[in-house]
């Protein structure tokens, strides 16, 4: 049974409503709130426009609240075009993003520079993030969701897994190097279980703004890109009665670990 189908079905006779009441009473975390108390977020994309495309309204909202947000990009964006030779689309795409960042009102990015649709699955990529956990101290690390159904994207889903791992390994003082940090939520966005989804119809264009930032992306047919990034908002947006939303699963990091009900709650 998918777990979007074990959330609506009653576990053992306890419902996942009331395992959310457990996780208000236990750990101080409401799904429905889940940026309260966060100060600082690291928001960590495979490629340039990831963010903005996932998160875009979001992270204009957490940034107009005041919290402190980083970009860590994963890879160079070398391969996005069929035109323009990797080398020169690599200057362009980091170009693009330093605007698009402006605009959401992230003021720190931070670069790994693999090669796009290289991105390794390795113990040196996660410990590379890690350092930049422990170095960052964010409250909440926010990363793909890797397992999407049928994403076959590679950097996607290594950027997922190693982001979460780097995420939950960060406190611990025997596994990498520097001083251990307690990251507290660990969230995955591009997800088809979301257990929150944020209200952007008062920033959608905004996001759209930033969103087009990216030319080299989307400036050749923006207009089938803008309809689709309206249809996935509408379609968050309907899960919870707004105009547009983002969808999000955000979780307490403890929980991301020989938990089974991670995806029911």
């Amino acid at each position: 049974m998918k777990p979007i189908l074990l959330a609506k079905a009653k576990l053992r006779g306890v419902s996942p409503e009331e395992f959310r009441e457990v996780l208000r009473e236990t750990l101080g975390f409401d799904v429905d709130n889940p940026f309260e108390g966060v100060r600082k977020i690291l928001c960590v994309q495979p490629h340039p426009d990831d963010c903005e495309l996932a998160i875009g309204g979001t992270l204009v909202k957490l940034s107009r609240a005041g919290k402190d947000m980083t970009y860590l990009t994963l890879t160079d964006g070398s391969a996005g075009s069929r035109e323009i030779p990797p080398e020169q689309l690599k200057e362009i795409r980091r170009r693009e993003q330093e605007r698009a960042a402006e605009l959401i009102g992230v003021k720190k990015l931070l670069w790994l520079d693999y090669p796009d649709t290289r991105l390794p699955y390795s113990e040196k990529v996660r410990e590379e993030i890690l350092g930049i956990i422990r170095t960052e101290k964010p409250d909440l690390v926010l990363a793909p969701d890797p397992w999407l159904a049928y994403d076959v994207h590679p950097d996607h889903r290594n950027a997922g897994l190693l982001a979460g791992e780097a995420a939950f390994f960060s406190a611990l003082p025997s596994v990498g190097e520097g001083k251990p940090w307690e990251v507290k939520l660990l969230g995955f966005y591009y997800t088809d279980n979301p257990n929150h989804v944020e209200d952007i119809s008062d920033v959608l264009r905004l996001k759209l703004k930033a969103l087009k930032a990216h030319e080299s992306q989307f400036k050749q047919d923006w207009s089938s890109w803008e309809v689709f990034v309206k249809s996935v908002a509408r379609f968050y947006g309907s899960l919870k009665g707004f105009k547009y939303g983002e969808g999000l699963r955000i979780l307490p990091t403890v929980l991301f670990h020989a938990n089974p009900l991670a995806g029911v709650l």
